[in-house]
């Protein structure tokens, strides 16, 4: 009897944690702003991202 299998993570395919990309789609959402000052302001913060 073959063993049920996990279900694959949304995240596998990017080069941040989970939780750093979670804070940028809420921030995104959340505030008029644009992807530029949602890299810029996470920069600030000191937050590693790996968009470009």
């Amino acid at each position: 009897m073959p063993r049920p299998r996990k279900p694959a993570s949304p995240f596998r395919y990017f080069n941040s944690s989970p939780e750093v990309i979670r804070l940028v789609v809420m921030v995104y959402v959340r505030f008029p702003l644009s992807l530029r000052n949602v890299e810029d302001l996470l920069f600030e913060r000191r937050f590693s991202t790996s968009v470009r």
